[in-house]
């Protein structure tokens, strides 16, 4: 079978990881690896043959015992289990992946917020990267030996989706979410399409046909109607949080696109691992910065660690692995399932209500994300993909 962009060489550690990280991304990222890929294993065992035995007779042939037939049959190569894992995953369309991941993102407030309450944000953001970089720890020499290879304008790519978006926007969203009400700050994140769309166009070169417009004015559309109860009389609680939130919104959509800019070169797994990696050296900056404590307590310091691991560790492996195959104009619509998620969140766990007009935005918007994939083909015209930079 031939290669695919994004190959890695048998002796990449991918074939290193540690305990924890096996059994995580084994389920994860290692089957969707191997299918974007198209690395093979090698061949299933095949059942034994018979055997010859030389005697004084001459040659005596033994046939396979069924015990053999059925030792071989009963064990099934782990290859064969990865790769129909990774088939079963790489037939979902990538904006689908994208998409999931975001709505694992918008359950993450119901830790987050709680945390802000007691922890400073940066402890917060900085533990969490303390975790993902452990995680990961595996790969990221190799990741940032693959980041140099492929030059200056990743290299400061990688720099911004880390240092801004994994840490300065998570930063400023984890304050804004102390400082305002739950949806009004998600919800304000509807700026983040417009800026993806832009950096887009400017930095990715990708092209939106006149269909995408059928889709972006109806989805900012809904989640404009979900953040304004008052369509009619709009509102704002408080200029801080809206700030901070709308400035997380730009990093975060310039980190869609930058992200995409760094698939073209990095496997998806790197891409990740670098932005951990430089996203814990900017939180531990911000630390002495703002006077803020390296650590919380033990019971916070679980919850940090939990929502590294499911909104950071398993939602960003999906998340990347998705936008490797999916332009970031799609990506940046696919990812308006995060605030539907947190508005739904604020309803049923902080107390929260919707007017008539934010559930028709709800149902605007998840109508958006449900047809996206449908007509995912005939809505951009993307460049084609860069081979990917393989560490040795």
């Amino acid at each position: 079978m031939p290669s695919a962009p994004g190959y890695v060489p048998k002796n990449s550690s991918n074939e290193r990881f540690s305990c924890i990280t096996i059994t995580a991304w084994r389920i994860l990222w290692i089957p969707a690896a191997r299918a974007e890929t198209g690395r093979s294993e090698g061949p299933p065992p095949q059942p034994p043959a018979a055997s010859t035995t030389a005697t004084s007779h001459g040659i005596r042939t033994r046939r396979a015992k069924r015990s053999d037939l059925t030792r071989v049959a009963a064990r099934p190569p782990h290859s064969a289990r990865l790769s129909a894992m990774a088939g079963r995953l790489d037939r979902v369309p990538g904006v689908v992946l994208v998409s999931v991941a975001a709505m694992m993102w918008g359950l993450d407030g119901l830790i987050r917020k709680p945390l802000a309450e007691t922890t400073s944000a940066t402890t917060i953001v900085f533990g969490e990267h303390v975790v993902l970089v452990a995680l990961t720890l595996p790969l990221l020499v190799p990741a940032f030996v693959a980041l140099r290879r492929a030059g200056p304008r990743y290299i400061a790519a990688g720099i911004a989706v880390g240092a801004g978006a994994s840490a300065i926007a998570t930063i400023l969203f984890t304050k804004a979410l102390f400082h305002g009400d739950f949806i009004t700050v998600v919800v304000l994140q509807k700026a983040q399409p417009l800026i993806a769309v832009a950096g887009a166009w400017l930095i990715l070169k990708e092209e939106p046909q006149p269909g995408f417009f059928w889709f972006l004015l109806p989805a900012l559309a809904g989640i404009s109607l979900i953040a304004l109860p008052h369509p009619l009389d709009p509102h704002a609680q408080g200029l801080t949080p809206i700030v901070e939130t709308l400035t997380a919104a730009a990093l975060w959509g310039m980190g869609t696109v930058l992200g995409r800019y760094l698939g073209r070169r990095l496997v998806f797994e790197h891409v990740a691992t670098v932005r951990f990696g430089f996203g814990l050296l900017a939180s531990a900056c911000m630390l002495p910065i703002v006077g803020a404590a390296a650590f919380s307590n033990a019971h916070d310091s679980f919850y940090i660690a939990l929502l590294a691991f499911v909104t950071g560790f398993l939602a960003l492996g999906l998340y990347y692995y998705g936008l490797r195959r999916t332009p970031a104009l799609l990506a940046a619509l696919g990812e308006l399932a995060f605030p539907v998620t947190a508005a739904l969140v604020g309803i049923y766990v902080f107390d929260s209500s919707l007017r008539w007009t934010q559930w028709l935005g709800v149902a605007i918007t998840v109508g958006v994300i449900t047809f996206l994939p449908l007509r995912r083909r005939q809505l951009i015209r993307a460049p084609a993909r860069e081979p990917a930079v393989a560490a040795t």
